[in-house]
């Protein structure tokens, strides 16, 4: 972990190979079995003023995404609003022209068996005309 990632021309001389990216840095010490390690506070607050920067950033999206889900609802409830006022006008329409097919229909049965009867009529007259 000590020598992740090195800084060339870091204002730490020769420590500069001993610094991890996290921020930690360790130095040698007279005896082997100790490790000196140092937090690097300006390497800290980098990073914290990135992730702040970031979550501003998110939180900026996270609201337009808000905007936008509440127009789409408004959006949704009037279109389903204008579906209700036309499915209304439609079964309305339809409620009227059955009753008038009611009220006219027997007359429009018989004009059209009428109609058969003179068709049916002509064309065995015709036919008899012919057969002379």
């Amino acid at each position: 972990m000590a020598a992740n990632s090195h800084r060339v021309g870091s204002s730490y001389g020769a420590a500069a190979s001993y610094r991890s990216r996290d921020g930690l840095s360790t130095r040698p010490v007279g005896a082997a079995e100790e490790i000196q390690l140092r937090i690097d506070p300006l390497d800290l607050d980098d990073e914290i003023t990135g992730l702040h920067r970031q979550v501003r950033r998110l939180k900026h999206v996270a609201e337009e995404i808000g905007t936008e889900v509440k127009n789409q609802k408004n959006f949704l409830e009037e279109l389903q609003m204008t579906m209700i006022k036309a499915q209304a006008g439609v079964k309305n329409n339809l409620r009227r022209l059955n009753k008038s097919i009611i009220q006219s229909g027997s007359n429009h049965i018989i004009h059209v068996i009428l109609f058969a009867l003179v068709c049916f009529f002509v064309v065995y007259l015709w036919s008899k005309m012919f057969r002379k």
